[in-house]
């Protein structure tokens, strides 16, 4: 049975690894008959795999779509290259993908040998990302990252340090509900066990998580979804800047461009209202200096000091160009 099992798995490596398989080559590979080979294709099949024959001297196996995703087969490299790969996904820009990210980074962690942990670890100290970062904050540990995503998971409580905005730190006892990610931050929806109530902890100033084993039984989240409580919470004093902008552009362009940190509003077919809650105006002046359109700043006056201060800047740099190039 042993055998017959490592087989099966082998068999499903390598159609994994090609599009289309010989059938007398991949039974060479497998070192059985044709029958044998059948009866493994069979096997695969009832376990959820669609194995695709193909009859005839040219014919073959392959794998085809299915009605849902079967568990995959990777090998070393692989699973290094999908772990890197899912944490970059979780902590770029790219809209709706990042908790998908992280839930899938935790499966993979989860089971991954610690030799290949290593290999991760080195491979994420020596990457530089290439995201737009104007912020100089603390960036997320991945390790924490995974932690807190399967205690999440799990259902099981949590410990961990968090020091707070000012400067504050000490040991937290929660029942970890939800990660949520908005802008350039993630944030833990959890339920404070200390505190007996729902708090929102930003990831970069969580520290050393550690499940305790005990499960729970999740408790109604006094909101419609995780996302929505922690807008709430931002919408809070806490946050420095509300920043209100019309831009000249039709909503889609905006929303492709910024839409995964700000709330987008169509005024009209050409004209876009952008809201944002920031606790800094370096952030919103660059993004709006990347749409490439003319906007017109609503509020905080602060936003046009700081533009109109850049402004200034930019035309003393560029001055000896500008005259360099004027007709004489």
């Amino acid at each position: 049975m042993a055998d017959t099992s490592a087989r099966t798995l082998r068999l499903l490596t390598l159609l994994q690894s090609h599009r289309f398989w010989p059938g007398e080559e991949l039974s060479g590979r497998l070192g059985v008959s044709a029958r044998t080979l059948r009866r493994d294709v069979d096997r695969l099949r009832e376990l959820g795999y669609p194995v695709e024959a193909r009859r005839g001297v040219d014919g073959g196996y392959q794998l085809a779509a299915g009605a849902a995703l079967p568990p995959l087969v990777i090998d070393d490299e692989e699973a290094v290259a999908l772990a890197v790969g899912l944490q970059a996904a979780a902590d770029g820009a790219v809209e709706g993908i990042a908790e998908a990210s992280v839930r899938a980074l935790a499966k993979v962690v989860q089971v991954m040998p610690a030799r290949l942990r290593r290999r991760v670890d080195a491979l994420r100290a020596v990457t530089v990302p290439a995201t737009w970062r104007v912020d100089s904050g603390p960036r997320v540990d991945p390790d924490v990252l995974t932690a807190v995503a399967l205690a999440c998971r799990d259902t099981e409580r949590l410990r961990f340090q968090y020091g707070t905005a000012d400067g504050r730190a000490g040991e937290r006892h929660t029942e970890p509900h939800h990660l949520v990610r908005l802008g350039r931050r993630w944030y833990l929806v959890a339920y404070d066990l200390t505190r007996q109530d729902w708090r929102t902890f930003r990831l970069d100033r969580l520290s050393s998580p550690v499940p305790t084993g005990a499960r729970f039984l999740p408790r109604g989240l006094p909101a419609d979804d995780a996302a929505e409580f922690v807008r709430a919470g931002l919408s809070g004093p806490s946050r420095q800047y509300r920043v209100e902008v019309l831009v000249d552009a039709p909503v889609a362009a905006v929303r492709q461009r910024i839409g995964p940190w700000a709330e987008i509003e169509e005024v009209d077919a050409d004209r876009t209202r952008v809201l944002m809650n920031s606790d800094s105006l370096d952030w919103p002046a660059m993004a709006f200096g990347s749409l490439d359109v003319d906007f017109r700043i609503v509020s905080p006056p602060e936003l046009g000091a700081l533009m109109t201060a850049w402004g200034e800047r930019f035309l003393r740099c560029a001055g000896p160009n500008r005259r360099a190039e004027s007709p004489s």
